[in-house]
């Protein structure tokens, strides 16, 4: 009796369809798709079995997708660039149609968003203002989720105070030029008051998927980097969120290091479990 309950329990499990995930990685201010080969995620999640599945880039007519050969891999990563200095709302339309792209060709499959700083905010304004269909869930990292106080900063920096203006742009060159392009988003990235951008998305109802902030830890011990507060980083504080995001701590700068993709994968597992 106990061998046919063990053998119709293994032909169940044989039977049962192959569990398999498709991820898009969401770069940060002033990165591209590139920007997880830089840091090594890609590589690290390659050995883990996600296969590079393809890279989105901006064109004229939209986002174009360059296909990798990922043969029979089961977990499936795309990559995209977005017009990073954009404010968020512009980014959030870009992503939706890359979305669109990647569900029209994994109709089957449920989609996990994975943006680091401003792309997780522009990710959370995707999914809360277009309500995309079949995502799994959104993992942040190191995200501004109730702004941070560089956004002030580079607002002061390029505020306009005549031709004083020439002067920093000489001195403050390419970083200047791009500082004073993003103005738009900067303004976005304010802390959460009535009347901006993340007052509104903060307050907004959120769709019923798994979230989770992976939140930077400084050598002093206490959460938060450089450029992003810990409070700002962790989706629990947002208004809507409360009590519905999951957190990871990683001991690092605020930038992608090799290290984020064992963090990734392990959410990915607690989420599937």
């Amino acid at each position: 009796m106990k061998r046919i309950q063990l053998l119709i329990s293994l032909l169940l499990f044989l039977s049962a369809p192959v569990r398999a995930d498709v991820m898009l990685l969401i770069h940060g201010y002033l990165g591209d798709a590139n920007s997880w080969e830089k840091s090594g995620i890609n590589d690290e999640l390659a050995k883990k079995g996600w296969a590079r599945a393809g890279m989105f880039r901006g064109s004229p007519q939209g986002p174009v997708l360059y296909v990798t050969d990922y043969k029979d891999a089961k977990n499936l990563v795309y990559v995209a660039t977005l017009p990073s200095q954009a404010p968020v709302m512009v980014q959030a339309d870009v992503l939706k149609n890359i979305i669109d792209i990647i569900q029209q060709k994994h109709p089957d499959e449920k989609l996990i968003l994975v943006g680091h700083s401003a792309g997780g905010v522009v990710a959370r304004m995707a999914l809360v203002h277009h309500q995309p269909k079949n995502i799994k869930a959104l993992i942040t990292i190191a995200s501004p989720h109730l702004g941070t106080g560089r956004a002030d900063q580079a607002l002061d920096i390029t505020a306009n105070h005549g031709p004083f203006n020439m002067v920093k742009s000489f001195v403050g060159g390419s970083d200047y030029n791009a500082l004073k392009h993003s103005r738009g988003l900067m303004i976005d990235l304010r802390r959460p008051e009535p009347g901006n951008m993340l007052y509104w998305l903060n307050n907004q109802l959120h769709p019923d998927i798994a979230y989770s902030s992976i939140i930077r830890l400084n050598n002093n011990g206490a959460t938060g980097d450089y450029y992003v507060p810990g409070y700002s980083q962790n989706m629990n504080n947002v208004p809507a969120l409360q009590g519905r995001s999951s957190t990871f701590t990683t001991p690092t700068s605020h930038f992608l290091v090799r290290q984020d993709a064992d963090t990734i994968i392990d959410i990915i597992n607690r989420i599937n479990d």
